[in-house]
Parts: structure tokens; C-alpha cells; sequence
């Protein structure tokens, strides 16, 4: 891949370039010592991954990420020196449209080599996601009991920020479960959760095994497992498929959701890179399940919703301000239906 690095430390810079030059996988297509050269230099000379600092004078990353989303998009892995402290930047350059965020490796100490490992595994995951272009077949299924209410989330670049509006426009007395499948590193999850919670009139908490999907709860995958859906409406993890680029996948749970899910399923897709969810989305229509996906002009990377609605999985292509609603909608009348 050709990667372009953005950062204002000369050491962090050489630091970066070495690790890229010892895989014979990557080169350098150039680098910009500030956010604001960044998107000239994107706009010139689209890379296939930018690696994006986030504390810069001037044009910051996450300023940097939303004007490159905005004029030239390409997929950005956020690097900075610590993520944990960094995390409300973090969340919101993934907000703008940054698929993902990691550590910036260091050439000194016992944990040099450790770091530079995490650096570059990191860039591999973010290679494998935004490659990943094939969707599976869809299958029969038969028609599944309608008794309670199911809304699964998928999204990925861009996720966050939408969740926000999202969930914020639901209802205090919304009448079923939410899940939300969204592409970030375990270590933001919890985070991610938190900041949620915050702006949600339901209550947002991490996913943990063996949890009961309750109605008027929303819960987050947390972990680089696949979350899934088990029979009797428990959570639940898993590793495989382990060929998949996507961890935790939308379509895995989506997959599980039409499989284990006694009741109706309602399958969101927002922004994002890459097709993650749309096969899952596709299937779920076809058993007879309600489908929105988030449309172009309001997503921040309209990719996983474009491959839905290029496979005829979006039964309703809605701007983010429109979708709370139309969800609210649909699960009471379901719920009307279903008493």
C-alpha cells in the first residue's frame, strides 16, 4: 500500500517510515507535517491509507480527517501517542470518517519491537478491511415467530458521530432491544459506550457474554470478537469465521440475528467503509424483516450502505435526522401488531 504519514515530530515521522520500509508490503507515498498540508497533499495525491496524527498546530487531525472526507476521501488510521488519553480526539476523528486508531510505536525500550509489531498489525487489519469487496450468496430461510422487537446497528467509518444523532432521537420508552455492531479496537469500546450514554435518553452499556437482550437497553460489541445472538436472546462472542476482515463483524451478527432471533428484527446500516453488514442486511430482508440504510449525502463514508443498497438490502434509504424516527415508527407498530 501506499501510505501517507501525517505528523509535526520528525522522530515520530522516521519512526513510522522505518517500521513501513521493514515490510516490503508498504512504501511512503509522502508526508505532511500538518493537517492543513495534509489535505492539499490528499487532494493531489489520493494514498491508499493516511496515518493520521491527531495533536498538530494549526489544523489538528480531527479537523484534518473531516476535510479529507469531505474533498478527497481515502481511509485514515489515527496514530497518536496515546490513545487512551486522547480518547474524546479519538472518537471524534472517528466521528469525521477515521476507521481506527493505534498507538505511534517507539524506536527505544523493551517494548520497541512490541510496538512496532501493534503498529503494523494495525495497518494490516485496516488493509484487509477497506480490500474486502466480496459479499456472500444469500440463502432460504423460513419465516420466524414475531414476538419481540430486535434493532441491529452496523457501522464502521463515521459510525460514532452517527450513533450520536442516532440514538439521541430515540425515545425514553422505546419498546425493544438495540444492538450496535461498530468497527473499533476493544480498547475504545467501553469509551465509546460511555460517550454514548451520555447523549441517549436509553441506557448504553459494553456487551458481555451471556447478557440478556433487554427491551429499552442498548448494547455495544466490546471485544475483537464476533459478537453474536444465541437462542433464548443471549449475547454472546465468538472468534470464527476467522477469515473475516471485519472485528466484530455486522454481518456475523446480523447472520445470527435472523438465525436465533424469535421475534421481529429491524437491520440499520450506517456510514462506513468496505460492505460489512450488506449481505447480513440483505438476508434479513429477504426473511421478511424491515431494513434501513443510512443514504449517501449524510454519511461520512458512504460505502457499507451503498454495497447494501447496490444488493437490494435497503428496504429505506433515509438521512441520519430521519432514521430515529422511522425506527421509532416501525417497532411500535410492530409492537401494536404484536401485542
Amino acid at each position: 500500500m501506499r501510505i501517507a504519514i501525517v505528523n509535526d515530530m520528525p522522530m515520530a515521522v522516521e519512526i513510522m517510515r522505518r517500521a513501513l520500509v521493514s515490510s516490503s508490503k508498504h512504501e511512503v507515498a509522502w508526508v505532511a507535517r500538518d493537517g492543513a498540508d495534509a489535505v492539499i497533499q490528499c487532494g493531489r495525491d489520493r494514498p491508499d491509507l493516511v496515518l493520521m496524527d491527531l495533536i498538530m498546530p494549526g489544523t489538528d487531525g480531527v479537523e484534518a480527517t473531516r476535510q479529507i472526507m469531505a474533498t478527497a476521501p481515502c481511509p485514515i488510521l489515527v496514530v497518536t501517542a496515546t490513545v487512551e488519553g486522547n480518547a474524546a480526539k479519538v472518537f471524534e476523528a472517528m466521528g469525521a470518517g477515521a476507521l481506527d486508531a493505534v498507538q505511534t510505536p517507539t524506536l527505544g525500550g523493551e517494548d520497541a519491537a512490541r510496538g512496532v509489531a501493534a503498529f503494523l498489525y494495525k495497518i494490516d487489519a485496516t488493509a484487509k478491511l477497506i480490500g474486502e469487496s466480496s459479499a456472500e450468496a444469500p440463502a432460504e430461510h423460513r419465516p420466524r415467530e414475531r414476538a419481540r422487537q430486535l434493532v441491529a446497528i452496523g457501522a464502521s467509518a463515521g459510525g460514532p458521530a452517527a450513533l450520536v444523532k442516532l440514538l439521541s432521537g430515540l425515545p425514553e420508552d422505546f419498546p425493544a432491544g438495540v444492538i450496535i455492531v461498530q468497527h473499533v479496537d476493544a480498547q475504545f469500546a467501553p469509551g465509546l459506550a460511555n460517550w454514548l450514554n451520555e447523549v441517549s435518553k436509553l441506557p448504553v452499556r459494553i456487551a458481555r457474554d451471556g447478557d440478556l437482550v433487554e427491551e429499552g437497553v442498548v448494547f455495544v460489541a466490546c471485544t475483537s470478537g464476533h459478537l453474536t445472538l444465541r437462542p433464548g436472546s443471549v449475547l454472546s462472542y465468538s472468534d470464527e469465521p476467522n477469515g473475516s476482515a471485519y472485528r466484530p463483524s455486522v454481518n456475523v451478527f446480523f447472520e445470527s440475528a435472523l438465525r436465533y432471533w424469535r421475534g421481529d428484527v429491524l437491520g440499520v446500516l450506517l456510514t462506513g467503509m468496505g460492505r460489512d453488514g450488506a449481505a447480513g442486511l440483505k438476508r434479513l430482508r429477504e426473511a421478511g424483516h424491515h431494513t434501513i440504510g443510512q443514504d449517501r449525502a449524510s454519511s461520512a463514508v458512504y460505502g457499507m450502505p451503498k454495497a447494501a443498497a447496490e444488493l437490494g438490502a435497503v428496504a429505506e434509504e433515509l438521512p441520519l435526522e430521519k432514521i430515529a424516527g422511522a425506527i421509532t415508527r416501525r417497532i411500535r407498530s410492530l409492537k401494536n401488531s404484536h401485542p
